[in-house]
């Protein structure tokens, strides 16, 4: 039986600490003690180092690079908090990786986000928090509670006082185009598509401009930037139909690779992106701009323990 005490604990692992203590600052708490550590051998060694038993608990951890180490930290700190008999356990993935692979695109391909549901379930999580799954079926992979969190009402507030006649909305591919027409809707702009094809993984061919962009300020929208090949051809295909400037979001700035050098040399003016995945500095590049989200998270947070709707974050 599932039961939760008086008090809120908060945990998180190495991979993004400082929107843990945002977080946590938002909820006027700290977070609990935890020593995460590596064996010489490379495995990873958990101690929580106070009481959790009975406790609502909440463990941050983005499973971003290093993917692998990260995703074993959050598993060993869930393992570690059901054996201390914490009340409830709340997994809080700003970032959940393994997302791309929800389906078998070809023979013999695994299905790698319902197996890391399974591990996550397996350690003992009872919920799964976390923010624009590249495909929100994932959610269907989980027995437990998941709730995904939208990234667009920041970036959308963002970008309300920047708007005019010329702006217009851009999806970078087909399978942004539910993102990118909420994006266009709540803003109240025209949108437009680019139509492209996929040789290979991470390789990518313009083939046309589905829309109007000439003389238009471009905003391309997609919720997570990897090796940037995608949203840098994007851009240079709007530039090249006679947009006048190009603008990017994302919710996940993985940018792994080359990602950066595309950056470096693209039209593109500017990339907001959220803090769901800490960006070390040397990353970093004048055009960019990190919007946080520790707001949402602390109201997510709050809501699971009050048992609120999560529908009232956003009202």
């Amino acid at each position: 039986m599932i039961t939760h005490g008086n008090e809120i604990k908060l945990f998180a692992g190495n991979s993004n600490r400082p929107l843990a203590e945002a977080i946590a600052k938002k909820l006027n708490t700290a977070l609990g003690d935890v020593e995460v550590s590596r064996f010489s051998d490379g495995e990873t060694n958990v101690h929580i180092a106070e009481t959790v038993r009975g406790r609502d608990l909440f463990i941050i951890q983005s499973t971003s690079s290093p993917v692998n180490d990260n995703l074993m930290e959050l598993l060993i700190m869930i393992d570690a908090a059901k054996r201390a008999s914490a009340g409830r356990i709340t997994a809080v993935m700003p970032y959940f990786g393994y997302a791309r692979q929800d389906r078998k695109a070809r023979s013999r391909d695994p299905i790698s986000a319902k197996l890391v549901a399974n591990l996550l379930t397996s350690a003992g999580a009872d919920r799964v928090l976390t923010m624009d799954l590249h495909a929100a079926q994932i959610q269907g992979f989980f027995d437990i509670p998941v709730d995904n969190l939208l990234g667009g009402p920041t970036l959308y507030n963002y970008y309300a006082n920047k708007l005019g006649d010329d702006f217009i909305v851009v999806s970078p591919d087909i399978g942004s185009v539910n993102r990118s027409r909420k994006v266009a809707e709540r803003l109240g702009c025209p949108l437009a598509i680019i139509d492209k094809r996929r040789p290979k993984a991470n390789v990518m061919e313009v083939m046309n401009i589905i829309g109007n962009v000439e003389g238009k300020r471009c905003l391309l929208v997609d919720d997570m930037i990897d090796t940037a090949g995608t949203i840098v051809q994007g851009a240079e295909a709007l530039v090249k139909a006679g947009a006048k400037e190009i603008k990017a979001c994302c919710t996940h700035a993985v940018l792994s690779g080359p990602a950066i050098e595309r950056l470096k040399g693209s039209p593109i003016d500017e990339l907001v992106m959220l803090d769901t995945i800490l960006l070390p500095e040397e990353k970093r590049l004048p055009k960019m701009k990190i919007l946080s989200t520790a707001e949402i998270w602390a109201a997510a947070i709050e809501n699971v323990y009050l048992d609120k709707p999560m529908s009232k974050i956003y009202d």
